[in-house]
């Protein structure tokens, strides 16, 4: 696997994201330490001060898979709000916590639960709470 990217996540999130990793079970969710491995390697910074560009929770993405070649939109969400026929990935799911806080243009390999990898890259950030000022509720 290649070095991983440098990523950035709001304040708000990391807290957050902290304290739902406080109330969760690895037994339950396998995706926990890669979710802790990530918020310990982060920039973080204030939400008013996030780039745009960048994936945080509930954030509208266009990512592609290069195992498949696949893209699609997604929308990186809480493990309550998943709903992965309808693009939304919770981030304790392996491909969320490897979007979590990447820029349109970065790519991550990421291990997969069966031992493969994938390469994922951010094409496009549609939508983020931060950027639009929705990032308090």
């Amino acid at each position: 696997m290649s070095s991983l990217p440098a990523i950035t996540l709001s304040s708000l999130d990391h807290l957050r994201l902290t304290n739902l990793i406080e109330r969760v079970s690895v037994k339950d969710f396998p995706g926990v330490t890669a979710l802790e491995a990530e918020l310990d390697r982060a920039e973080v910074v204030e939400p008013r001060d996030m780039p745009a560009d960048v994936i945080s929770m509930n954030s509208c993405a266009r990512i592609r898979l290069h195992n498949s070649g696949e893209a699609r939109e997604i929308t990186l969400c809480y493990p309550a709000d998943a709903d992965a026929d309808n693009g939304r990935i919770s981030i304790l799911a392996p491909i969320g916590s490897a979007l979590l806080g990447l820029a349109v243009g970065q790519q991550i390999d990421w291990p997969l639960p069966d031992g493969s990898h994938t390469r994922i890259e951010v094409l496009a950030v549609s939508y983020q709470p931060e950027a639009d000022g929705d990032y308090l509720r």
